[in-house]
């Protein structure tokens, strides 16, 4: 199962109390304090970590509870701080605080890691209350409480370059002609039910992300179909091939798809429509692909390649012209 949005609650450990306590020795009369301070409580530490794909394990596990520290003991003995209780996430995840709705951290490098909820400080032991004025204190205080907050936790694929375009456009299959990735295929729409990513090698040093966006309908900005769901992985995408069926299966315009898709990803997000986008018709077997063609990039202005993932037609200029787009959004990043 895959899922990209969770809600969890956690808690961080309780620190550990205080000790009260003197010194008992046979030839010291007036021993004096020596309590010593509780441990920290443990935090919780949310790490992004390759090869964790999904937020699934988060989804049976809604409730995480940090330790307690250890109470520190006499002869000065400072209580053990609690271990940190780390939760693995996928590289691409977003935090988010439930109650105020704002973004804590957006974990999108590996390696990246938050502290979601801090643990309690170790209460203070009786020798901590020593002074001058003050020789044989019988106060300490107990270990404080942990943080805690509800947090709804969102995968955000992360690719350089994001594949859009109607259910059965040729999404998957395009993925994996072009890459290792192998997401399920078939002739009914909503096959891909997530998305897929695929490493694809241009040539013998450059190499990019391709994620298969599973197939948007009319009014997904909205949450129809499959909406949202899937929308937000988009996001990341620095680059989009468009692709758009000559033929489609349910006896639809395909100009009129393809305005269609454009006006959901404008309507979710305007500046995903003000991103590179790499127009194709697939399945350039159809005798209807060259018309459509014709079409779009008159529609456009600008150039529509006819591709097939079957055949291999023109899948090699796909992939310079969406290097090409790559180096130049990277150079434009570096300036």
């Amino acid at each position: 199962m895959f899922v990209d949005r969770v809600q969890i609650e956690i808690e961080g450990g309780a620190g550990g109390d205080g000790c009260m306590s003197f010194r008992r020795e046979k030839y010291v009369p007036n021993g004096g304090p020596d309590g010593g301070d509780g441990g920290s409580g443990s935090n919780i530490v949310l790490v992004a970590e390759e090869g964790v794909d999904s937020l699934t394990a988060l989804a049976h596990v809604k409730h995480w509870r940090g330790d307690r520290g250890t109470n520190g003991g006499p002869a000065n003995r400072t209580g053990k701080s609690a271990q940190d209780v780390i939760i693995k996430v996928p590289v691409g995840t977003v935090v988010i605080e439930a109650e105020a709705g704002f973004v804590m951290k957006d974990l999108n490098v590996a390696g990246d890691q938050m502290i979601a909820a801090r643990g309690g400080a170790g209460g203070r032991g009786n020798l901590s209350f020593k002074n001058s004025t003050n020789r044989a204190p019988r106060q300490s205080t107990p270990g404080g409480k942990g943080e805690k907050r509800r947090l709804v936790l969102e995968l955000k694929s992360i690719a350089d370059v994001g594949l859009v375009g109607k259910p059965n456009a040729g999404k998957s299959t395009l993925l994996s002609r072009l890459s290792r990735a192998r997401p399920e295929i078939a002739d009914y729409p909503f096959t891909t039910k997530f998305p897929n990513l695929g490493q694809v090698q241009i040539d013998y040093d450059r190499t990019f992300i391709l994620a298969d966006i599973p197939g948007l309908i009319e009014g997904a900005s909205e949450g129809v179909g499959l909406g949202h769901e899937f929308l937000r992985h988009v996001e990341r995408a620095g680059i989009l091939i468009h692709l758009v069926e000559p033929a489609p299966v349910d006896g639809t315009d395909p100009i009129e798809n393809y305005k269609a898709i454009r006006h959901e990803l404008t309507q979710y997000d305007a500046d995903l429509a003000a991103r590179p986008e790499i127009l194709c018709v697939t399945k350039a077997e159809l005798p209807e692909g060259k018309e459509v063609q014709a079409q779009l990039a008159e529609l456009t202005g600008g150039e529509v390649l006819l591709i097939s993932a079957v055949t291999g037609e023109n899948l090699n200029v796909l992939l310079q012209r969406t290097g090409d787009a790559l180096d130049r959004a990277r150079k434009q990043a570096e300036s």
